[in-house]
Order: structure tokens, then C-alpha cells, then sequence
């Protein structure tokens, strides 16, 4: 049964299999999805969707990396808006998009059939 979620996400971003894509929607994905060919990214997005909200300090000792590094590869995620951060003194706060992170597996989603199953 289609939730309203896979109605919205069908409206806005048809999986690439249903139908071509036209070059906007080519571009807006293919920049997520190179956000997220990096294993650290990768990681960086699952450590923030099991927090729900994590300061990017908390992110260091998991990934074994330095501050500016983190810093480089949320900004990458950020900018793909995979993730959002709020400053907060020194430090940001990261959570997911969810819908920007559903919108990637509506994508990659089989083609979806008008007739009943």
C-alpha cells in the first residue's frame, strides 16, 4: 500500500528506472550520490542518523579523524543536503534530511506499477 511519503517522493523525484531522467534531476542526484561515495561520508551519515542530532566532537574518536577533516566531509554532506548543522559555541550539531535522504532510495527504487499487485 503507498504511504503519503512515496507519493510525495513519487511527485517530486521519479525513480530513475520508471522513466528517463531530465538533466536537473541527473545533476541534483548525481551530486548526492558522489557525496556519498566516501566510505568516511558513508559512516558519517550513519553516525548522524543514529544519533538523530550529534555534535561534531562526538564524531572524532569513531572516525579516527581530525577535526578538519570531519569538518571537510560534513561540509560535503551538507552540501548535497544530505545533512544539516546548527553552531552552537564552538561546535556544530549535525542531523539528517530525511526526506533529501529518502528522495536517494525513492531513486534507486524499482519502477513502480500503476496496476494492483
Amino acid at each position: 500500500m503507498a504511504t503519503k511519503h512515496d507519493d510525495a517522493a513519487e511527485a517530486c523525484c521519479p525513480s530513475v528506472l520508471d522513466a528517463p531522467l531530465d538533466q536537473a534531476e541527473a545533476e541534483d542526484l548525481a551530486r548526492a550520490f558522489a557525496a556519498l561515495a566516501d566510505p568516511v561520508r558513508l559512516r558519517l551519515l550513519s553516525l548522524i542518523a543514529d544519533a538523530g542530532e550529534i555534535c561534531a566532537c562526538a564524531l572524532l574518536e569513531p572516525l579516527g579523524k581530525a577535526q578538519p577533516t570531519v569538518s571537510h566531509h560534513t561540509k560535503a554532506l551538507a552540501d548535497a543536503g544530505l545533512i544539516t548543522g546548527e553552531k552552537r559555541g564552538r561546535w556544530v550539531w549535525w542531523s539528517i534530511v530525511p526526506e533529501r535522504v529518502a528522495v536517494l532510495g525513492d531513486a534507486l527504487a524499482p519502477a513502480r506499477s500503476n496496476t494492483p499487485a
